[in-house]
């Protein structure tokens, strides 16, 4: 039943549609009590919500490939397993340390910012709070209507599904952007493919079409350098594109004028994807793996160590797009956000949307528009409500004329405030379950049923105990 439970919770994440049912699906879940518990409820959540990670690597690499991801499920589920265990049947403090886990989880060694509860919000007007709190706070609200519901409150969860009902907003584009997505296998661009020509070609097709466009960006390390004929294509336009940078660096860079302009280098590097953690000792190791996914000569990319936009734009790499707080301090004083991505390795199923639905969320939490160009995945345009303004198909090379408008970034609440209060909240709640009487899990509230209570139930119990009295007396006589 909890590995059934945790299916079920992943239904209520993207990009699956039962967001508006998550605090009835959380509600039971917070009787668990034990690391076995725990362990099951997250191996059936991770099991569904990465799903698209083993299959991926299944298919570009073999059976070896499913290695991975099916790893990294048991890890996450163990940390849900410590969650539980450490809770021990105390819904209240269960449900402040389940969003302290969310948050460890940008900040651990080897990050993974993925399964976010709040995230089930982004598929209604609700994720509009996200501009107040962030996507944490929306998960920390989740759990606290699933409190309400586990004591009989059922409007609470109600409430919940209501804000799928919420009208947001549709502002007005000021400007178009062309998106370029030459669906290049990462395989090949990593054996050392070079998609410059294609890029060129995709740029100069587009804007032909779309000639009013006056920023042209190509995703996450698009092409290793621009070919010579880029400024002869741009005109007068803006490009931001992805590129290497020496170390080797993952970057994005802003060209202008016939030259670049601006460097911004990838700080949240991929854990065994960009960087592989223990290499000096494990290095053996790792080439024997490299070796079998046909991978060989990888080396470990270094972060960029500066947190600096290009001019206007917040332009952050896409495994980044998940750290809502990296995001924040790039988007301090920006006007428009602008996320590359290389999703190509997402393969089949659905990790693709799944990103894009995540990134959607940047966009409301600091009030911007976002532009997302993929090399193979989803690029798209969002406005500051989180609404899809436009988008390419996954999979197939396309341009796309993207609108938007420049704003001015830092004024949200979650953009001035962060996620400490967030924090703050779900630390507090851990404290009170600490202090809570016993602090077990109890049954859903259904009135007094205490010595002297008045429930129908306790007064039943009372008239049964008062004719066996008697009764037990007359046989000892």
């Amino acid at each position: 039943m909890p590995a059934l439970l945790g299916a079920l919770l992943a239904l209520a994440l993207p990009p699956f549609p039962l967001g508006f049912l998550l605090p009835f699906l959380l509600a039971p879940a917070l009787a668990g009590r034990d690391f076995r518990y725990g362990f099951s409820l997250g191996l059936g959540f991770w099991g569904l919500h990465l799903a698209w990670l083993p299959v991926s690597f299944l298919d570009r690499f073999g059976p070896f490939g499913l290695l991975p991801g099916v790893l990294l499920i048991t890890i996450l589920a163990a940390f849900y397993g410590v969650l539980f265990s450490l809770a021990g049947g105390r819904p209240l403090f269960l449900a402040g340390a389940w969003v302290l886990l969310e948050l460890l989880l940008a900040y651990l060694p080897w990050p993974f910012p993925w399964g976010y509860l709040g995230y089930a919000a982004v598929g209604g007007g609700g994720r509009i709070l996200a501009a107040w709190v962030g996507v944490n706070g929306l998960s920390l609200l989740a759990l606290l209507l699933a409190l309400a519901v586990r004591r009989g409150r059922y409007v609470a969860g109600l409430l919940w599904a209501l804000l799928w009902f919420l009208p947001l907003p549709s502002p007005a584009p000021e400007g178009t952007a062309l998106l370029v997505q030459a669906a290049i296998d990462p395989l090949e661009k990593s054996q050392g493919a070079d998609a410059s020509a294609r890029y060129l070609r995709l740029t100069e097709e587009g804007l032909a079409e779309h000639p009013g466009a006056r920023l042209v960006v190509w995703p996450e390390t698009a092409v290793p350098r621009l070919p010579r004929a880029t400024a002869a294509v741009l005109g007068d336009r803006t490009l931001i594109y992805g590129t290497w940078g020496p170390g080797p660096r993952n970057e994005v860079r802003l060209f202008a004028d016939g030259r670049d302009r601006a460097v911004y280098a990838k700080r949240r590097l991929v854990p065994f994807g960009e960087y592989f953690p223990g290499r000096v000792w494990l290095g053996p190791l790792y080439e024997a793996v490299f070796a079998q996914l046909g991978l060989s000569g990888l080396v470990d990319l270094v972060p960029g160590d500066r947190v600096e936009r290009l001019g206007p734009f917040a332009a952050f790499v896409c495994f980044e797009a998940d750290f809502p707080g990296e995001v924040r301090r790039l988007a301090k004083g920006a006007r428009l956000l602008v996320n590359v991505s290389n999703d190509g390795w997402f393969g089949r199923g659905y990790g693709r949307r799944q990103h894009l639905m995540m990134s959607r969320m940047r966009a409301v939490e600091n009030g911007l528009w976002l532009l997302r160009a993929a090399n193979d995945g989803i690029s798209a345009s969002v406005d500051p409500y989180g609404n899809v303004r436009a988008r390419t198909p996954e999979g197939v090379p396309a341009v796309l004329a993207a609108p938007y408008a420049l704003g001015e970034g830092g004024r949200t609440l979650f953009a001035r405030a962060g996620e400490l209060p967030v924090l703050g909240a779900a630390y507090l709640l851990t404290i009170l379950g600490l202090l809570g009487s016993g602090a077990k899990t109890v049954p859903p509230h259904r009135g007094r049923a205490g010595p002297g209570g008045s429930s129908e139930a306790a007064a039943r119990r009372r008239r049964i105990a008062a004719r066996a009295r008697p009764q037990a007396s007359r046989r000892r006589g």
